[in-house]
């Protein structure tokens, strides 16, 4: 077995769901102190949240790098080549790197038997530090407690969002989810977090009093005047205790990727000298943040006639948030409007079903290979309770020749529901949004 083949036999989450999750930091421990704590070697910005914190992740590596630093960018799970959760400057861990580096760590894996996320996590950690990156920008995996990345030291803790995902590892309740999110917050170290909900916010704040962490709260210190979105991104007024920014632009579709930038911008002035007094790494970095920090998958806008668009959302709060912006951009009664949609089994799938319904969707059905992947039965079942039509059933690819046939100009075609779905789409659409200029591709 080859070094990468090793590294994905490993036990995965995106695979086995619960029976992979292995909850404390004892082997992380354990890894990262064999390999010479490598996570020590840099400054970095920790990132958790039920949604957004991938973008926010991205956001802020992209003004960093714009800002004119080396930045390590961890995330997961990855589309296409595991390489991609180890970004440095957007680009992906060469997998020559990858290669050597697994079978370097090989003893060591087998005898501290990690998990997929947590041998990954390490390798993020040691690769960062051995190209010398200035800043990693390093996202949770799942929850924060007890989430493999939790060992760093942080400059800042950054809290997205609290929803309902993972309940049954998590917790069933937005309290109980919130205390696990807000486990990332060490003492002394700020704290940033763009939760609403108040039983939320009640944990984050006692968390930080009982750490001694300073809190910023977006919407006390962020003032939105004015969002104006279009296909290709937004464009944003906003005041920060900082200075006010006409005219920001954002390379990010939707009112969620707003919040997201807004969480980036004051984070990176929470963690960046030189952008206090100089507003172009954050005009930049926002503007340009699918290019400098290698961001895919979020409202990825694979053509416009008709309208193609991929993301991964993959919970009810995800998705509400892709079909708000597809209404703002694509109204009810212009045409037609098709998805090609799966769901993982840890997910809200009924609920899912009934929005896409709901918003106007023929939803044809993906039967996913995953054994963590709801039946392509129960799924068609649920479009069909819901009192949705479903065109068909088999791979991202047959639905994609299926439906492309039949689309109008004014129609549109919505890719969703995981990452294992995006993962799946045909090459030849992301060649055509490099081609037109449009989407993650620069």
């Amino acid at each position: 077995m080859d070094a990468l083949d090793y590294l994905l036999s490993l036990p995965r989450f995106s695979d086995q769901g619960q029976a992979a999750y292995r909850p404390g930091l004892e082997r992380m421990e354990a890894l990262l102190a064999a390999m010479g704590a490598p996570h020590r070697a840099y400054p970095c910005v920790h990132i958790a949240g039920t949604n957004g914190k991938g973008s926010t992740a991205s956001l802020l590596a992209a003004i960093a790098r714009a800002a004119g630093y080396r930045v390590g960018l961890h995330t997961s799970p990855h589309l296409w080549h595991v390489g991609e959760r180890m970004r440095i400057d957007g680009l992906p861990a060469p997998t020559t790197w990858l290669e050597k580096a697994v079978a370097r760590c090989r003893s060591l894996f087998e005898q501290v038997q990690p998990s997929f996320f947590e041998a990954t996590v390490a390798l993020s950690f040691l690769y960062f530090a051995e190209q010398q990156v200035d800043l990693a920008v390093v996202e949770v995996g799942l929850g924060g407690r007890l989430d493999a990345t939790n060992v760093v030291q942080p400059r800042l803790a950054v809290i997205t969002s609290i929803g309902l995902d993972h309940t049954d590892i998590l917790g069933e309740t937005i309290e109980a989810i919130a205390r696990e999110k807000a486990g990332i917050i060490k003492p002394g170290v700020p704290v940033l977090t763009g939760a609403t909900q108040p039983e939320a916010l009640a944990i984050i704040r006692e968390t930080a009093t009982r750490q001694q962490a300073p809190l910023h709260e977006l919407w006390e210190e962020v003032y939105l005047e004015q969002i104006e979105p279009d296909v290709a991104g937004m464009r944003l007024t906003v005041c920060t205790p900082v200075r006010r920014y006409d005219g920001l632009e954002v390379g990010l579709v939707g009112r969620h990727q707003a919040v997201n930038a807004l969480l980036a911008l004051r984070a990176a002035e929470l963690t960046l000298p030189e952008v206090l007094d100089d507003p172009r790494p954050i005009r930049q970095g926002l503007r340009e943040v699918r290019q400098l920090s290698g961001l895919r998958g979020r409202f990825d806008v694979l053509q416009t006639r008709p309208l193609i668009v991929a993301d991964v959302a993959h919970n009810p709060d995800g998705l509400a948030a892709v079909l708000e912006t597809i209404d703002a951009l694509h109204p009810p009664g212009t045409g037609r409007r098709c998805a090609i949609w799966s769901a993982l089994r840890d997910k809200d799938a009924p609920t899912m079903a009934v929005q896409l319904v709901r918003a106007g969707f023929s939803v044809y059905v993906v039967a996913l290979k995953s054994p963590r992947a709801w039946s392509a039965v129960e799924l068609v079942a649920l479009v069909q309770q819901a009192g949705g039509h479903v065109p068909g059933v088999g791979t991202v690819a047959d639905g994609w020749r299926l439906l492309q046939a039949r689309m109008a100009a004014d129609d549109l075609l919505l890719i969703t529901g995981s990452h294992q779905v995006v993962s799946a789409l045909p090459p030849v659409l992301w060649q055509k949004a490099s081609t037109a200029g449009i989407g993650w591709c620069g």
